[in-house]
């Protein structure tokens, strides 16, 4: 399953839109991803499970590569 991660790159940044940044990481769970992530101290705001149709409109942005964490 691949999830996309809405974060703050500092841990104790107030959450900004215009600072949000996103990532993709395959993983079996929310929780599993939430794991993954621990050691780079991101401030996670959302973690949301991409569908097949989301995923298929994601690839299409340059900007998209799946993390392998």
């Amino acid at each position: 399953m691949i999830y996309k991660v809405l974060y703050q790159e500092l841990p104790d940044e107030i959450p900004v839109r215009e600072r949000t940044k996103s990532v993709y990481v395959e993983g079996e769970s929310v929780r599993q991803v939430r794991t993954k992530l621990n050691e780079r101290k991101y401030n996670i705001e959302f973690i949301q499970e991409v569908n097949d149709a989301h995923l298929d409109y994601e690839k299409l942005s340059d900007d998209f590569t799946v993390e392998n964490i």
